[in-house]
């Protein structure tokens, strides 16, 4: 058959299974099943048989995923294709209110809870953007700053507020020693200039590099290291851990900046006290010594 009509094998063998079978295909019921098919627009599947919408409903409301429902409605009615439906649809259902199919409320029952829904392939890498020009990995840095054998080597982070308000944190690996650093905004050249006036509050011999996330924050690392002479070194894609104290002190931060609130009304005196109030407190990491009294003996051998 395949052969005389000029199709694939695989063309005619759907066609078969979709229309009845072998024992069941007929030739006119088929032609006109494939006209249905093919009208548009075609209403959406969950908004004709209400139950299917309901059973959707139900188990988004258990936090279940739209994959999993998709894949649970597959198995169980394996022999009804009207009962089941692809997680594409329930996803649509959801972030396209005119289909009319599913409350916008169970939006808040998917693991995101984002308000639009983006393709996995739409991000600023595809129009090149978001890339660090001459970005140094961290897998150039040298043995030295991996070990903290050395201080003067520092980790930094952006951490945000309301309204575009940032604050830039900044801590040394060996000592743990904080500095906080007020910026106006999240633009390159507003970030590099305030890193470059608090790097020329220290010896030079405590602050020899700084490693930073991808964030494009510090895509005018170029004018610091020139400004500074303070390498930069960037940590690979989604590995927070290769900042490890840094995070830990974006976490520590939050008990005095919680979420949510506006953190352009901070001077940076404020910001200069809570630093302070971190770096009195003894760690555990440095034996229950205060980061201060570590990074004082730093100042005091380089003196």
């Amino acid at each position: 058959m395949a052969r005389r009509l000029k199709r694939s094998p695989s063309t005619i063998s759907r066609e078969i299974h979709r229309n009845g079978g072998y024992d069941g295909y007929r030739a006119a019921p088929s032609d006109q099943a494939a006209w249905d098919r093919a009208d548009r627009p075609k209403r959406c599947k969950l908004a004709r048989p209400r139950s299917l919408a309901n059973v959707v409903a139900a188990k988004l409301q258990q936090q279940w995923s739209p994959q999993q429902i998709a894949g649970w409605l597959k198995r169980t009615y394996s022999h009804s294709e009207q009962k089941r439906v692809s997680h594409e649809t329930i996803y649509r259902s959801l972030y396209i209110q005119a289909r009319g199919a599913l409350k916008k409320e169970l939006q808040a029952c998917l693991r995101t809870q984002r308000a639009i829904r983006r393709s996995k392939h739409a991000s600023l890498k595809q129009k090149g953007l978001g890339k660090i020009a001459n970005a140094v990995p961290i897998r150039e840095r040298p043995a030295s700053v991996e070990d903290r054998a050395v201080p003067g080597h520092w980790e930094g982070d952006l951490i945000a507020g309301t309204n575009n308000s940032y604050i830039a944190t900044l801590v040394e690996r060996q000592s743990r020693y904080v500095m906080l650093a007020k910026i106006a905004n999240k633009n390159a050249d507003t970030v590099a200039a305030a890193l470059i006036k608090h790097a020329q509050r220290l010896p030079t011999e405590l602050y020899q590099s700084l490693t930073w996330d991808r964030g494009t924050e510090m895509a005018n690392h170029r004018h610091f290291t020139l400004a500074t002479d303070i390498a930069v070194y960037f940590c690979d894609p989604k590995s927070p851990w290769q900042r490890g104290s840094n995070e830990n002190t974006n976490r520590l931060l939050r008990q005095y900046f919680p979420k949510g609130i506006d953190l352009s009304r901070y001077t940076q005196a404020q910001l200069n006290n809570v630093a302070r109030q971190l770096n009195e407190h003894p760690r555990k990491t440095l034996q229950y010594e205060t980061p201060a009294e570590k990074f004082q003996a730093c100042v005091a051998a380089t003196s």
